[in-house]
């Protein structure tokens, strides 16, 4: 094989051969073929796009450079979720320990925030003692005795994404449909989960801006999964206006706890039952305990205990807290009408609940809490949010990211949480 080949290939719109494709993720991976041709080779996929067997077998091949979890000798059946990355998307919290609470297991592999949205992990380990590396034997154990399990993804999963997603991100190469939903789900298929719904969110917030993209990315994975074996459903989900009242790390766990209690907002509960609906329906337990009943009996928050516990963490113990709040008054009376996720999700990030660069630290106790939603009234001088920071030379930057983040006034249309669903 010649690597110059294959990028002139793709370069001139034409389809890579299973054979160029296994090839070039196979050398990339192992070193034969340079920095720079691969990301010339990117940008010729995002210029001229993938088949659908293209994309196929381009995530068969990064599958192909590692290792793939079995959980085929559980007692139960196994089902995920996966998120394409919101602010305040805090469902993945209390949504694994209710699918378990309802009969399934559920493998969950989650990251790290950059950026804008938050990262799973950095929720959890605002949680003290908590620990997101688990081996493969542990989580077995754990899924068989617990039923749930939320950890980092071992180097021995897909490393080809790992090193392709490394050099996207550098190369201006990310934004491609074939080249995200391949990511993704080389991932999420050597997990070895025998099922996964996928929640790919649309909006100001969200990746993807508009529903065709959205849907789109949606309709990629959903092949993608099918085509290997798995049953995959996606949701597209709104993310114009941050999910619930909290974002930042340990003020979203305790707001998970609220929901696990059989409270919350109304709108993490409601995703969060939709979505546990759909990984049961996904995993053949469509009979099985209700979640939203798993949520008001207990049972959820009994299961999300032992998982906290079987990873070390502390379910009792006081979570972080900022050493310094401040108050973002609103200016005006009425209805607010509009609230920007994107810019709410910048300040949680300028107070420290997020990070630049991979390898920044984050603040446990960081973040904002928002007093007021779209279609609620707010009267001038009343508190819009809650500024959470252990530096208080950060609020200034976080307050300039909401200045121009909400309306107060003018028409509110409200708008469903789950937009579409596609299999």
């Amino acid at each position: 094989m010649d690597v110059i080949d294959i990028i002139v290939t793709k370069r001139d719109g034409k389809e890579l051969s299973n054979d160029q494709i296994d090839w070039v993720i196979d050398a990339y991976t192992r070193g034969e073929v340079a920095e720079e041709q691969m990301a010339a080779l990117n940008m010729a996929i995002v210029w001229r796009g993938m088949s659908r067997s293209e994309v196929g077998r381009w995530t068969e091949a990064m599958l192909a450079s590692g290792e793939r979890l079995d959980f085929s000798g559980l007692d139960r059946p196994t089902t995920d979720k996966h998120s394409t990355g919101g602010v305040g998307d805090k469902i993945t919290l209390p949504l694994t320990p209710t699918v378990a609470a309802c009969g399934a297991a559920v493998p969950q592999l989650s990251g790290r925030g950059l950026g804008h949205t938050g990262g799973t992990l950095d929720k959890l380990e605002s949680i003290p003692g908590w620990r997101a590396e688990v081996s493969p034997a542990e989580m077995q154990r754990i899924l068989a005795d617990v039923g749930g399990v939320v950890c980092a993804a071992g180097t021995g999963l897909a490393p080809a994404d790992r090193k392709l997603y490394a050099l996207r991100d550098v190369t201006g190469t990310v934004e491609s449909i074939p080249l995200i939903a391949s990511s993704i789900m080389s991932k999420k298929l050597a997990e070895g989960t025998g099922a996964l719904v996928l929640d790919v969110k649309v909006g100001a917030g969200a990746f993807m801006k508009d529903r065709e993209s959205a849907r789109e990315l949606a309709r990629t994975m959903v092949d993608i999964g099918t085509d290997h074996g798995v049953r995959t459903v996606a949701l597209l989900t709104a993310m114009d206006t941050p999910l619930g009242r909290t974002v930042g790390n340990a003020l979203e766990v305790t707001e998970s706890l609220e929901v696990l209690a059989g409270g919350g907002p109304a709108d993490v509960v409601e995703l969060t039952v939709a979505l546990a609906r759909e990984m049961l329906a996904a995993a053949g337990l469509a009979g099985a305990k209700d979640p939203a009943e798993a949520l008001h009996d207990g049972s959820a928050m009994d299961s999300w205990r032992r998982m906290v516990a079987a990873q070390g963490g502390d379910p009792d113990a006081p979570l972080p807290v900022a050493a310094r709040t401040r108050e973002v008054l609103a200016s005006g009376s009425g209805v607010l009408s509009r609230l920007d996720a994107h810019a709410v999700g910048v300040a949680a990030w300028r107070l420290g609940a997020g990070r630049a660069r991979k390898e920044d630290p984050v603040s446990a106790g960081a973040g904002i809490t928002l007093h007021v939603k779209p279609g609620e009234e707010v009267r001038a001088g009343d508190p819009l949010f809650t500024l959470h920071s252990d530096d208080p030379d950060r609020f200034e930057r976080a307050e300039e990211s909401l200045a121009g983040s909400y309306t107060i006034g003018g028409a509110y249309t409200p708008r469903p949480l789950v937009i579409e669903r596609v299999e």
